[in-house]
């Protein structure tokens, strides 16, 4: 048997950072987010053998360990180890042994996600296998403390919501790890306009987030108002992009992307750059009214909102930086899994 499971990556279109910890737990947080045709996916593969593999196809990576032996988090593969450590610790019905590799359709340090949407992907795996009664919220929840308390990885709560409800959403986050996932019907004609006018634009550089991540907390912790000040406007700048999309306001997307910008780089050092801020002039130079540096920042991928018929003006201004533009389409299914 093969128990396979797949959670699309997803795209923030307003209110990022706000879902980070301390913020959301002192002032709430929250974000606009949409996920899109690019995905990690899972495969758990039964063998005859007392012990488990692990593989990132992707990065070419592997590991063999024991049943039941103690695990090493080293840096390799410790999304994979600690999904199956958490699974096997909490749950019964864990097979002696079997094969798990992975594949994501973006690289790590994009800003799409991909760590937490992996996690949930792997989540998947497991529960599709071993029958867990875990609803969306329940893997959701599940992922988010593998990721940020069992490994200790810096980073908000977005993504592991996102990858496993799918769709366009409204979430808002409140203290004691509470979240609420508000989906959103925007007509569909809307939502063509917006993929239309997106472009989604990889500048040939990952980073780590976790740095900028930790900063930004700490700028909370040390009561920093500026900091603060910019995360309660990014905040705003969600319920403002909400109600755009929902009554069909798109030529306003641009400026509220562009709001968002000028937020941002106010939370923390890093988030932004001078190659960054160079390739931000010169895509609203050749007709976006807006974008925005995806996930947390220093690197990846960025968003421009090219009204009209901008984007391919903007496409071939930024070919000029050595990135690519990807593409891609919005859907509305989050997690899924299945068994062949």
């Amino acid at each position: 048997m093969i128990y396979r499971s797949k959670a699309p990556l997803r795209i923030g279109l307003a209110g990022g950072g706000t879902d980070v910890s301390p913020y959301s737990d002192l002032y709430g947080g929250a974000i606009l987010n949409a996920t899109v045709s690019l995905y990690a996916y899972a495969n758990i593969e039964i063998t005859d053998l007392e012990e488990v593999h692990f593989e990132s196809i992707d990065y070419k990576t592997k590991q063999i360990i024991q049943k039941d032996s103690p695990i090493e988090f080293n840096g390799v593969l410790d999304l994979h180890k600690g999904v199956y450590d958490r699974i096997r610790k909490q749950y019964s019905g864990m097979p002696a042994g079997f094969k798990l590799s992975t594949f994501v359709d973006a690289p790590a340090g994009s800003g799409l996600g991909t760590s937490s949407t992996l996690v949930v992907a792997i989540v998947g795996a497991f529960a599709e296998m071993l029958k867990l009664p875990l609803g969306e919220y329940d893997i959701a929840h599940l992922a988010y403390e593998i990721e940020r308390k069992d490994l200790k990885m810096a980073g908000g709560k977005q993504d592991q919501y996102a990858a496993t409800f799918g769709g366009v959403n409204y979430m808002e986050f409140f203290g004691e790890d509470k979240v609420i996932v508000n989906p959103l019907r925007v007509k569909q004609q809307y939502l063509f306009e917006l993929e239309n006018n997106l472009l989604l634009y990889y500048t040939a550089t990952s980073r780590e987030s976790a740095r900028i991540i930790t900063q930004q907390s700490q700028n909370v912790l040390d009561k920093k108002s500026a900091s603060i000040e910019a995360m309660h406007q990014l905040k705003q700048q969600s319920l403002r992009m909400k109600e755009a999309l929902l009554k069909g306001r798109l030529h306003e997307i641009g400026e509220i992307l562009d709001f968002g910008f000028q937020q941002k780089r106010r939370m923390a050092e890093g988030i932004s750059n001078d190659r960054m801020e160079e390739i931000y002039l010169a895509a609203k130079s050749a007709g976006a009214t807006g974008g925005k540096i995806s996930g947390a920042g220093g690197g990846g991928f960025m968003i421009f909102y090219c009204p009209a018929n901008t984007k391919f003006q903007v496409m071939a201004k930024l070919s000029e930086f050595g990135g690519h533009c990807k593409t891609f389409q919005f859907v509305d299914h989050g997690l899924t899994t299945w068994t062949i």
